[in-house]
């Protein structure tokens, strides 16, 4: 089982999604571990894939690309005055592939961040060339946002394996109880499940 998991925004979960699908994955038999090419501020989104996967990967196997400024990694790369290094990526992700049976990748923000100013987080998706699923905020705006990222996966001929709903609002409200029946009735990829309340079922297909 291998995937590439990306976002309808940036701060709709991934990096909980993701470490979900390793645990829930490694406790099924699978050899799963996780990868975030490019991390920017913070590496704890990283050390929480790590952590997840065993410890079985080194940090910097998890995540070949770090730059500091908290920002895209197009403007990180410009105020650290580096270009990100897309080969490093490239061979990591070749070898780590090469020796397992079930990789996550995690992307950075949503489907078009910008990693350079030719090159964003949906080529680098394009070149790794996993089914794709797709982490949402439910909230207010979800379906919108949502139908727009799948429709971009597939205008690049790629798999979407389906949506994953991530319940993060602290107050309810009207469309986080409606979202999942509207996206349901109106997309032609599943919505894979929900987080809520830690509890996950799992309706992943083997790729």
């Amino acid at each position: 089982m291998n995937y590439f998991v990306t976002g309808t925004d940036t701060d709709v979960g991934k990096t909980y999604v993701a470490t979900l699908l390793i645990r829930a994955l490694r406790k099924a038999g699978f050899d799963t571990v996780g990868m975030k090419p490019i991390c920017c501020g913070e590496r704890s989104d990283a050390e929480a894939l790590q952590a997840a996967g065993g410890g079985e990967l080194t940090i910097d196997d998890v995540n070949p690309l770090w730059f500091r400024f908290p920002g895209a990694p197009y403007t990180a790369s410009m105020v650290e005055n580096r270009l990100p290094d897309l080969d490093q990526i490239r061979d990591r992700f070749a070898r780590i592939r090469a020796g397992r049976r079930s990789l996550i990748v995690e992307g950075i923000g949503g489907w078009m961040v910008p990693i350079r100013r030719d090159y964003f987080v949906a080529d680098l998706a394009e070149e790794i060339g996993l089914p794709v699923v797709v982490v949402v905020a439910n909230k207010l705006g979800a379906v919108n946002h949502t139908l727009l990222t799948v429709q971009a996966i597939q205008a690049r001929g790629l798999k979407c394996a389906g949506v994953i709903l991530n319940n993060i609002a602290t107050d309810s409200e009207p469309a986080t109880a409606t979202n999942r029946s509207v996206l349901e009735d109106l997309l032609e990829v599943p919505v894979l499940y929900e987080v809520a309340m830690g509890q996950v079922a799992l309706e992943l297909g083997v790729a």
